[in-house]
């Protein structure tokens, strides 16, 4: 047998001894031992929290759409309802009305809800405001396109005379006026896509405009509001027609403007 042939041999042999080493480690290798997770702790203290699990429009009363939720204690504003506080809260505050519109996660919290027997519209009337009810028609208020929390102009058109002439006058009466409602309606609809035509629009007025609409509405054949720019909301209020209450400086002074003549009426005591 040639040098060659017994190297190659050799190197077989060595080989297969490898290879069988290598099995029988492996065959024999101890099962590897399974250990539990612990569990998790939290990192940061929690606690349960008051949260709506779905959203509430403006005016609509709270049923089933309230759950306890956890919440990080170093996140607990005031205001918030704890559980550990008020554990009867959601039976509670069932029947409440939304002041204004919330939304899904949202803590609940007691200034934005009214309580049972409460008007949603005084709740939401700012101090010092009125709220006064117009008819309106779908082509005096931009064909129906105005919408709660829009800001509008009144203007009043009447009959007029000049001499043998007779012709309409138009004036503007208030300006920059929030509307409060449209019929029963006190928010957007979804999304804004949807249109309601409605025939009452309630505004917040000041006690003074209150007193300047109601004679418009006596003297006027039509009031139209006219939407303004969402950017022109902001503007400093302007002069309102305060000549149809007052005359003179005097309150109670009604100025009445019949064929174009002007005469002062006074109020009934």
């Amino acid at each position: 047998m040639n040098t060659s042939r017994l190297i190659v041999l050799g190197v077989a042999a060595v080989a297969a001894g490898g290879a069988g080493y290598i099995a029988k480690n492996i065959a024999t290798k101890p099962p590897v031992e399974i250990v539990a997770a612990a569990p998790v702790v939290p990192s940061i203290p929690l606690t349960d929290v008051l949260v709506l699990s779905e959203d509430v429009p403006a005016g609509q009363p709270l049923e089933r759409q309230m759950r306890w939720q956890s919440w990080p204690q170093a996140a607990v504003t005031e205001g918030y309802i704890l559980r550990n506080e008020e554990a009867d809260a959601l039976e509670l505050l069932r029947g409440s009305v939304a002041r204004l519109t919330m939304y899904k996660g949202e803590p609940v919290r007691r200034s934005k809800l009214i309580g049972h027997g409460q008007s949603f519209m005084s709740a939401i009337l700012p101090s010092g405001k009125r709220a006064v009810a117009t008819q309106i028609s779908a082509d005096t208020s931009a064909g129906g396109f105005i919408l709660p929390n829009d800001f509008v102009d009144v203007i009043m058109t009447r009959r007029g005379e000049s001499g043998s002439a007779q012709g309409f006058v138009t004036e503007t009466i208030l300006k920059n006026i929030r509307v409060l409602a449209i019929d029963q309606m006190i928010q957007e609809n979804e999304e804004g896509k949807r249109v309601k035509v409605g025939e009452t629009a309630t505004l917040e007025l000041t006690p003074q405009q209150s007193e300047i609409i109601t004679v418009a509405q006596q003297m006027a054949d039509r009031l139209t509001l006219a939407l303004r720019s969402i950017t022109d909301t902001q503007e400093p209020p302007a002069d309102d027609a305060d000549y149809l209450v007052s005359g003179n400086g005097r309150r109670g002074t009604v100025r009445l403007i019949r064929s174009g003549q002007v005469t002062e009426v006074g109020a009934r005591k």
